[in-house]
């Protein structure tokens, strides 16, 4: 397993921590060169960078805010100087913050889905220009709400909704460039970003509602990640799979 992806550059965003980071530190296990996207906390990207290379790997910490389409374009030239190519790019950067319809905003609106969905649609844009004649695999991280949407989320859940048509749209697309486009939708994980109320009822109560028992962690959205950035799932393209311990809403 060490060696799959030796001599492969991925790029993963939103990765100083969190998902993003067990993401890009999974990869780099891997033997991928890994890019470690980070729109505000350099130190937490620096963090990841450090970890990857105390175990052996490859990685560099690039900043860009990726609802910001010239910074989009600057983590790719980024990229490019750095590696020259890019193998695999995992869209992770999001955010969420749950409203109710009475507390939707055009600001909230677009938060969200500047980020959410044009973010990813054009860092696909930018790393499928830098994947070589043997394809690549872009893996969109997505959410259970995309699929079984939530009270006081309708703007979350419709980005995450998007991501996924997005995903079977550019699969079909990008497929005769040997380009796989695959999403994993998580269940709740504890992360940074959750730790305010993962230790609440609510964290309690999706726990009693998975058949697994548990909230996720980070490691298990990474190793899902990890299948599909490799050959192992090189038949596999346009799927949305649900890395949720059996949740379904």
């Amino acid at each position: 397993m060490a060696s799959d992806l030796k001599g492969k550059v991925a790029v993963v965003t939103g990765a100083s921590k969190g998902i993003g980071a067990a993401v890009a530190r999974q990869l780099a296990r891997a033997g991928a060169s890994v890019v470690v996207n980070y729109a505000s906390s350099r130190e937490g990207a620096v963090r990841v960078v450090q970890a990857i290379e105390k175990e052996g790997g490859r990685a560099v910490a690039v900043g860009a805010n990726l609802a910001k389409p010239e910074e989009v374009a600057h983590l790719f030239d980024e990229t490019r100087k750095a590696y020259g190519r890019v193998d695999i790019l995992v869209n992770n950067a999001g955010i969420y913050d749950f409203a109710p319809l009475e507390g939707i905003t055009p600001e909230h609106f677009h938060k969200h889905f500047d980020l959410n969905v044009l973010g990813l649609i054009l860092a696909t844009k930018h790393a499928a220009a830098l994947f070589g004649p043997e394809g690549g695999s872009v893996i969109n991280i997505s959410s259970v709400a995309g699929t079984h949407p939530m009270s006081n989320a309708s703007v979350y859940s419709a980005t995450k909704a998007a991501v996924d048509a997005i995903t079977k749209a550019l699969a079909q697309e990008l497929g005769g460039r040997k380009i796989r486009v695959n999403s994993i939708n998580p269940g709740p994980v504890v992360t940074e970003g959750t730790s305010s109320f993962s230790e609440g009822e609510m964290f309690a109560e999706f726990a009693k509602k998975t058949p697994l028992g548990r909230i996720g962690q980070p490691d298990d959205i990474a190793r899902a990640v990890l299948f599909l950035a490799g050959d192992d799932s090189g038949w596999i393209t346009g799927e949305v799979i649900h890395a949720a311990g059996g949740l379904r809403g």
